[in-house]
């Protein structure tokens, strides 16, 4: 038996913190060395952080990284480590991963296949490394091989797929499977979308039976650099086997996960496969470096870690947003969180997640390290139960006019008390007036509801931007706005109103799946996070803008359309590019109560709102990327600010009604 210890990384790093990144990939190589690891795999771009942007060009960036390159290279004594950093070559940056051994830097693979989808911008900065090539890196200190290279010690032999690597049909993988090699590492940076564990749980197993190999997925975690969240979750394979699983969404900065693989036993499955191709030929030699010396055997059996990963849409949910809300918060140095409560879903579902997030970190971490991490915030020494640290934390504030109602200020009283916030309520009611009138003495007229409906809407949304502002700002506090994904779409919002703020936490995320969240919230909590039973007053309400005088009953839908709706056209039009008439055709074939007529009025509404506010999306703020349904055009999905507005599509979508 040639037994190997592998280890794979999860890192919580912030681009161009030199200092804090290259102190967690400390902390990682000596936690590994502690567990007996022979073979190390980090995260993608761990020395930088993933998401530099446009800052990969700089040459101050490739540099500094090669710096601390080099102070990691001696730290990795009596094993092998896998650290990635851009490096600049002839004309173009490389994303590569730098293979250490023992004080030593053996080699450089660059990343084949670039993500430039979704979210993903990788071609901007990097160029993408062809295919079994190989060529020399130099530098004043030395050179080395870098390239699609394949490194071999102790007669064991291991490559590298980098991340978008795996995703791809012709992935590295089955050519280094023909060449016989033992090991794939994949340092990733795999941002969390839903679902999205599952289908790497998929590609490493299956990367690890048809290859005949033992594969170490590593991968970041936490909010990195502002939208996407990265949610951890190792994984080590055997011949098909998932033998160690990591945790996912943790508050820790810094984990290894472990695992034992028999070399031997994969070498003897793989060679039963006489499907598999083998490569013979004596060019595979040119990519083969070798490293001198041996592979750390431990001298015992290591229990391998297996976590307990939910998948579940809502445990997904109140994990991501809750650790994303602590590393904003830890990151952008602010000293807690403001939110607007108007007694509805958004601004309640928003200040939920602020308890949750107070929830997990306690729990995780400890009230010690919890405190610790957030030591920048001033008062905190006597912090230790969730109570405590919401009542430091967390601000809600209710702003009432005259078209406001009894129930929302009791919900969002109800509410903000529930989970241990501060509570305020104020009266803008004579500031909306003061505008009104200054505008009215102006234009020498009144202002009615019959001929200025939208401005006298929007003039209460708008004045209730300056004074929860100043809360913001009195508490050194982060601006929370609670605009959601369903209302994005089609600007039902009122900007510098209720979409005022700093961060817009669930701006990715539909109204429908907000409030089937709520309603598990209220009665069981999700994911270890205790129900909140006040939130029976929101889940009862029929949400609302509040913004027309009682007697109009307004309500969100009757402004719009039923959310679920909404959220099927939004999917439909946007995520799959249908046009109006292909929508239509689309819902004309599931079951439903709504007539061919009612759908086209729906339908034309939807494309004109989503046209005529393209605008407003551009100025929502920074929001977290929680589904590949995100509206977000700086991060997801662009569309031109100015168009022709569909009009053509709807014209024909009437002509065929």
């Amino acid at each position: 038996m040639r037994q190997v210890r592998l280890g794979a990384g999860i890192l919580n790093q912030t681009p161009l913190d030199w200092e804090g990144n290259c102190s967690r990939i400390e902390r990682a190589i000596e936690q590994a060395r502690s567990m007996e690891v022979g073979v190390l795999c980090l995260p993608e771009l761990c020395i930088t952080g993933y998401g530099c942007e446009d800052m990969f060009l700089s040459p101050s960036v490739w540099k500094t990284a090669w710096q601390i390159l080099q102070r990691l290279v001696p730290q990795t004594t009596g094993m092998i480590v896998a650290v990635g950093l851009p490096l600049y070559i002839t004309n173009g940056v490389y994303n590569s991963a730098c293979v250490v051994a023992d004080g030593r830097i053996a080699g450089f693979v660059p990343k084949q296949h670039l993500a430039g989808d979704g979210l993903h911008y990788e071609p901007r900065w990097f160029r993408a490394w062809p295919e079994e090539v190989v060529s020399e890196y130099s530098c004043e200190t030395g050179s080395w091989p870098i390239g699609d290279l394949l490194f071999e010690v102790s007669g064991i032999r291991f490559g590298f797929e980098i991340c978008e690597d795996a995703w791809v049909a012709g992935r590295p993988g089955n050519r280094m499977a023909e060449c016989g090699v033992d090991v794939i590492l994949n340092p990733s940076a795999s941002h969390f979308a839903f679902g999205k564990h599952d289908v790497r749980r998929r590609f490493v197993l299956e990367g690890s039976r048809s290859f005949g190999v033992s594969y170490v997925y590593a991968n970041l975690v936490g909010n990195e650099a502002g939208r996407a969240i990265y949610d951890g979750g190792a994984l080590i394979a055997s011949s098909g086997d998932l033998i160690a699983t990591g945790p996912r969404f943790e508050f820790k900065d810094v984990d290894v996960v472990a695992a034992d693989v028999d070399i031997d036993l994969t070498r003897t499955r793989r060679s039963s496969v006489h499907s598999m191709s083998t490569d013979v030929s004596e060019t595979i030699h040119k990519r083969i470096a070798t490293i001198p010396g041996e592979i750390h055997r431990p001298d015992s059996q290591i229990r391998s870690a297996n976590s307990e990963v939910s998948t579940v849409r809502t445990d997904e949910f109140t994990q991501a947003l809750a650790l994303a809300l602590f590393d904003y918060l830890r990151k952008s140095r602010s000293e807690g969180f403001v939110v607007s409560m108007s007694g509805g879903a958004d601004s309640s579902a928003t200040a939920c997640l602020v308890r949750c997030m107070v929830e997990r970190g306690l729990h995780g971490l400890g009230s010690v390290e919890f405190r610790n991490s957030l030591d920048h915030i001033d008062g905190i020494d006597d912090c230790s139960t969730a109570e405590e640290w919401m009542a430091r934390l967390f601000t809600g504030i209710y702003q009432a006019t005259r078209n406001s109602s009894e129930v929302t200020l009791g919900a969002a009283r109800a509410v903000t008390q529930a989970i241990g916030g501060v509570w305020h309520e104020l009266d803008v009611d004579p500031i909306v007036e003061s505008y009104t009138s200054v505008v009215e003495q102006a234009i020498g007229r009144e202002l009615t509801w019959d001929t200025d409906d939208v401005t006298l809407q929007n003039i209460q949304a708008r004045t209730r931007a300056p004074s929860v502002w100043m809360f913001a700002n009195l508490k050194h506090a982060l601006l929370l706005s609670t605009s959601n994904r369903s209302e994005a779409a089609v600007g039902y919002a009122t900007m510098d109103g209720d979409t005022a703020g700093g961060l817009s936490p669930i701006a990715g995320i539909d109204k429908a799946f907000l409030r089937h969240w709520l309603r598990i919230m209220e009665t069981d909590g999700a994911s270890g996070c205790a129900p909140v039973a006040a939130l029976s007053l929101v889940n009862e309400q029929q949400p609302t803008a509040e913004l027309r005088p009682p007697s109009s009953h307004q309500t969100d839908e009757s402004d719009l359309m039923p959310y679920p709706l909404l959220d099927e056209i939004e999917c439909l039009a946007i995520r799959d590019k249908l046009s109006p008439t292909e929508v239509l055709a689309k819902l004309m074939l599931r079951p439903g109560n709504l007539s061919r007529a009612e759908l086209v009025v729906y339908i034309r509404r939807f494309f004109q709102l989503w046209c005529r506010n393209q605008w407003k999306r551009e100025r929502y703020a920074p929001s977290f990327h929680v589904d590949d349904k995100n509206l977000d055009p700086r991060t997801w999905c662009r569309f031109p600010i100015l168009s022709g507005g569909f009009r053509r599509e709807l014209e024909l979508l009437e002509a065929e009604h």
